[in-house]
């Protein structure tokens, strides 16, 4: 279907005009922008929607997000990230999860995405032990049949369990120490074969809107051989190469226990960096670290909510802008943030460097957390030429505000409204590829009650399960203490910057 939209206000976030509210009028023919102007006149066959008291922008681009955890929403709280995972990413007594509930996970991300105008995901979904063809296909499929736009990885680790970490071995107790040596690991051969496979298969899926992306998991969780095969693939398909780097001081501290240099220093080293790169969180970064980005064209996804509940630390967001590295912005799972809302991400991103220095002209301004919300995630997920602005020759990923809401009562700046009041209560329609995907408050792909009432009748049965695997992964915790413990003693070069979570306020 064709829309012409007349007269709506209109953030841009192109690179002319930005965050900055103007009286625009969009054409849209076959899903794509085909105009973009002050006045435009109706055309046969168009349906005209009524831009009058809207504010249309361009979708959220939710730039890292582990759809896995919609599972573990609100069960875990006050844990530093490497405990945290432990228990909801358990390594000890997990079986494959079954396609059908791989399928309604990724339904309940969608649905919560697209009712918080988020337009396009990146999904890095890791399956424990293993990611196997059925379990991708659902995911592919939930996203195809829901409309949303994503890249959707094969999240890789090859290196055993203990291996991850500084100091972990001599914490762990015999027995425990055996259990995880006996955990398969991926061989680099099957799941470079399974990669390539899948970035064919799903290379023009749902007309284009859903790509496979390669998802190495972290350095220290991948032997350089596979990181190595993994960017000559990203190469050939053009793929987004998503990686986690210093989330955590265990993470800076590991990059000198292990390489005798901070981690994107030995990503560097081994060739793997480029434009394709987004590396999630990047806290830890040194001044040098920052560079390295500058020359290689890597970005980052900055995760503020996650990175504060499990007390990370806080990324160096004005420094990274003022170098000129592309910034995303993602809500990471639904465990370590308990939301797949990026209203709130965006708005965490806002306040959240505020605390970080005392010169308020550095403080970050609603269109720097707009443009990384929206255009530069898209560049992060290698799609800033399909969407993440208005313009023409981009597709229709588009949001819709009510501004006679109260969250736009009384009205004043748009973009101000939409960063600090809107938490998704005033969006009125949601458009992805030029098909309207929720109106009037309803979704017009799904029937969302039917997905919520199947998640809620197997909650019980989901309990149990994740209350058998914290019981079983929590015996690891005493280790992990001892571990954290060894970390907190060391002294590394991050310590001078703020990825140590301080404020100037203190």
């Amino acid at each position: 279907m064709n829309y012409l939209i007349q007269g709506a206000t209109v953030l841009t976030m192109d690179a002319a005009t930005g965050a900055t509210p103007l009286t625009r009028s969009i054409r849209i023919i076959d899903g794509e922008i085909t105009a973009v102007a002050a006045t435009l006149d109706a055309q046969p066959g168009e349906t005209v929607l009524d831009g009058r008291d809207r504010l249309v922008v361009p979708g959220y681009v939710n730039a890292h997000t582990h759809s896995w955890e919609a599972l573990f929403r609100a069960r875990l709280d006050n844990l530093p990230l490497e405990h945290w995972m432990l228990l909801s990413y358990p390594v000890l007594g997990l079986a494959p999860l079954a396609p059908d509930l791989i399928r309604l996970r990724s339904q309940l991300v969608a649905i919560e995405s697209l009712r918080n105008g988020v337009t396009t995901l990146v999904d890095d979904v890791l399956e424990i032990p293993g990611q196997t063809e059925d379990q991708l296909a659902a995911v592919f499929e939930a996203y195809r049949d829901i409309g949303i736009r994503a890249n959707v990885s094969g999240h890789v680790m090859d290196r055993p369990f203990v291996e991850h970490f500084p100091f972990l071995a001599d914490a762990l107790e015999p027995g425990l120490r055996r259990e995880l040596d006996a955990l398969a690991v991926v061989a680099d051969d099957e799941y470079l074969s399974y990669a390539r496979s899948s970035a064919q298969r799903y290379a023009d899926y749902a007309q284009g809107r859903l790509r496979f992306m390669v998802g190495p998991s972290a350095p220290q969780r991948c032997s350089p051989e596979l990181l190595a095969e993994i960017d000559g693939l990203a190469a050939e398909f053009d793929l987004e190469f998503h990686i986690h780097v210093l989330e955590t001081r265990t993470q800076a501290v590991t990059g000198a226990e292990f390489y005798g240099k901070t981690m994107v220093e030995y990503l560097h080293s081994l060739g793997v960096l480029s434009e394709r790169v987004t590396m999630a969180h990047g806290i830890w970064m040194t001044d040098s670290d920052i560079d390295v980005l500058v020359d290689t064209g890597a970005s980052v996804s900055h995760n503020p909510i996650s990175n504060l509940k499990l007390g990370s630390g806080i990324a160096p967001w004005r420094r990274y802008l003022d170098a000129g590295v592309n910034l995303g912005i993602g809500t990471d799972g639904m465990s370590s943030s308990d939301t797949a809302r990026m209203s709130e991400a965006v708005k965490a991103a806002a306040l959240l460097h505020k605390v970080t220095g005392p010169d308020y002209r550095q403080w970050p301004t609603a269109a720097e957390v707009l443009t990384a919300g929206t255009l530069g995630g898209a560049r992060s997920a290698r799609l800033g030429d399909t969407v993440g602005s208005i313009e023409v020759g981009k597709r229709a990923d588009l949001v819709f505000y009510d501004m006679n809401s109260l969250a736009f009562t009384p009205r004043n700046n748009p973009e101000l409204h939409l960063v600090y009041s809107e938490n998704g209560s005033s969006i009125d329609m949601v458009m992805v590829d030029g098909r309207i995907v929720l109106q009037d408050n309803t979704l017009t792909t799904i029937d969302e009650r039917a997905v919520l009432a199947e998640l809620q009748a197997r909650g019980p049965e989901l309990r149990s399960w994740q209350d058998r695997l914290e019981s079983l992964n929590r015996a690891l915790l005493p280790a992990f203490d001892r571990q954290y413990a060894a970390v907190m003693d060391r002294r590394t070069s991050m310590d001078r910057y703020s990825g140590r979570g301080e404020c100037w306020l203190n």
